[in-house]
């Protein structure tokens, strides 16, 4: 399938999307919207794809929404749309049963930053830039951004970076936790496709079981969450590969996942 915003590509069960709207630092606009969802569909059909990376050029990542949309945005119903869409698109990516991985040059800003915090693991290059300006336009974010970056980086830190506006650089961003490492831009794209490699080598089931887990049980009270990490690990009980995995560990060998 071909894209006008998005390239896709994949090598070794590794799925690549790279954001591609070079004339506007990647903005995020209703056609690369929609073309997310797309590719996110075929994504989630594709037995063969176990990890995605989304990344962008080394300039930028994405600078968050196309100002000629947003401006163009009259009333409070027309804003609701927009957001809505934006919204429901980073939370399917952050519920995609697969992990993904955002690899991150450049500016990540706006709904830009906004899409890496959407993400399950994020590679910050050593230019790569973060913020959240939307204040200084008299807007606040509309694509998750209030509630996801304070579970990421504590509400504190988190306000200070909705409230002024300013931007961080990537050494400041993994101090803080918002990224969990910071690599030269040339080898980028190499220490994503090693994450990548080592998590598609992991069981797939016991993956999904790991994500869900975590992403629904940070939203519960600790005994619920507990109680559904009980019904998670259960679960993987039912399997090929966590018999294969035991049995392999006791036979001091490497185990072969089939993702059953």
């Amino acid at each position: 399938m071909k894209f006008n915003t998005i390239i896709y590509t994949k090598e070794d069960g590794i799925g690549i999307i790279t954001l591609s709207r070079p004339e506007s630092m990647n903005a995020i606009n209703k056609e690369f919207m929609n073309e997310l969802n797309l590719v996110f569909d075929e994504i989630e059909r594709d037995e063969d794809v176990a990890v995605v990376i989304i990344t962008g050029s080394e300039k930028f990542f994405a600078v968050g929404a196309d100002v000629k949309e947003i401006i163009s945005i009259g009333t409070p119903l027309e804003a609701h749309d927009f957001e809505v869409k934006a919204q429901a698109l980073f939370s399917r990516i952050e519920n995609l049963e697969k992990p993904v991985i955002a690899a991150i040059t450049g500016f990540a800003l706006g709904g830009g930053c906004e899409l890496t915090l959407a993400c399950d693991i994020r590679i910050a290059a050593n230019n790569a830039t973060f913020g959240q300006p939307e204040i200084k336009l008299g807007i606040i974010p509309g694509g998750g951004s209030t509630q996801r970056l304070p579970r990421l980086i504590g509400a504190g830190r988190a306000k200070e970076l909705l409230y002024t506006g300013d931007t961080i650089d990537a050494q400041e961003a993994y101090r803080i936790g918002l990224v969990n490492m910071v690599v030269p831009v040339s080898s980028l794209m190499d220490e994503a496709r090693k994450m990548a490699l080592k998590i598609a080598k992991r069981p797939l089931i016991a993956l999904k079981m790991t994500k869900l887990a975590v992403n629904e049980g940070i939203n519960m009270s600790l005994p619920s969450a507990l109680a559904h990490e009980a019904r998670c690990f259960e679960f993987v009980f039912s399997t090929e590969d966590q018999k294969e995995g035991m049995k392999a560990f006791v036979e001091k060998r490497k185990p072969v996942f089939k993702g059953k």
